[in-house]
């Protein structure tokens, strides 16, 4: 299971919010040298979110993200507001390794099938989930669609990873929704990286046991419940 550092950007600051919330924010600081610290520390891959462009549909951070790439100096997946051929065309050129369409997933069908064709193997789909139900444009908006079903249709159009975020659990440390993430691996045969509510190294083992091909690691490790290393540790046992 591949581990996946966080950083969400706002601000210019690397930031968490509980439950999705705007203004429920805490800072932790220079986001390029926190990208830098957890290459030094062992991260293999680096989870980049910019939450203005999440929210807002347009970004003021791509100065930023690349130095943020620069400084990690290995693979970034990058999600946020990514809506176009160009939004991505324009990451990709930061040298970002991977990126993740959320809102564009449901609402620009079409948008995935002709990304996925034009880098393959490098766009990823970010499924959030309120209650089950898909939630988009930065978690304020709830569709009535299902993550497996969002799921099966990104899969058709060539999407082989998603990542899984129940918003209910996101920066409140209280654990994943396994149970959910567990369901669309095997309803859907998608590699899924599990995300939101990680808080121990039992919750990392319980995404693993689950099927995961990856995990994110974001308020946890900010707020030391455990270290990166401690993370990295677990693929020996």
């Amino acid at each position: 299971m591949e581990l996946y550092p966080a950083i969400d950007l706002m601000g210019g600051q690397a930031v968490r919010l509980r439950k999705g919330v705007r203004t429920d924010v805490t800072v932790y600081g220079d986001p390029a040298e926190i990208a830098r610290d957890l290459r030094g520390r062992g991260a293999r891959w680096l989870h980049l979110v910019d939450l203005e462009a999440a929210f807002d549909g347009a970004t003021r951070a791509l100065p930023l993200i690349g130095e943020i790439v620069r400084a990690f100096g290995g693979p970034v997946e990058l999600g946020g507001g990514l809506r176009s051929l160009d939004d991505l065309a324009a990451r990709f050129d930061l040298g970002v390794s991977r990126c993740i369409l959320g809102t564009a997933a449901c609402e620009n069908p079409a948008l995935v099938e002709a990304a996925c064709a034009r880098w393959p193997g490098q766009i990823a789909v970010g499924i959030d989930a309120k209650d089950g139900l898909v939630a988009t444009r930065g978690w304020v908006e709830t569709t009535r669609l299902t993550a497996v079903e969002l799921g099966l249709r990104v899969k058709e159009a060539g999407v082989e990873t998603v990542i899984y975020t129940d918003v209910s659990r996101d920066g409140m440390m209280a654990g994943p929704n396994t149970a959910a993430t567990a369901a669309l691996i095997r309803e859907t045969g998608l590699r899924v990286t599990g995300s939101g509510g990680v808080s121990s190294l039992d919750d990392l083992r319980a995404l693993r046991d689950a099927g995961c091909a990856g995990a994110i690691l974001g308020k946890a490790l900010y707020e030391k419940a455990f270290t990166l290393e401690e993370a990295l540790a677990l693929e020996k046992e």
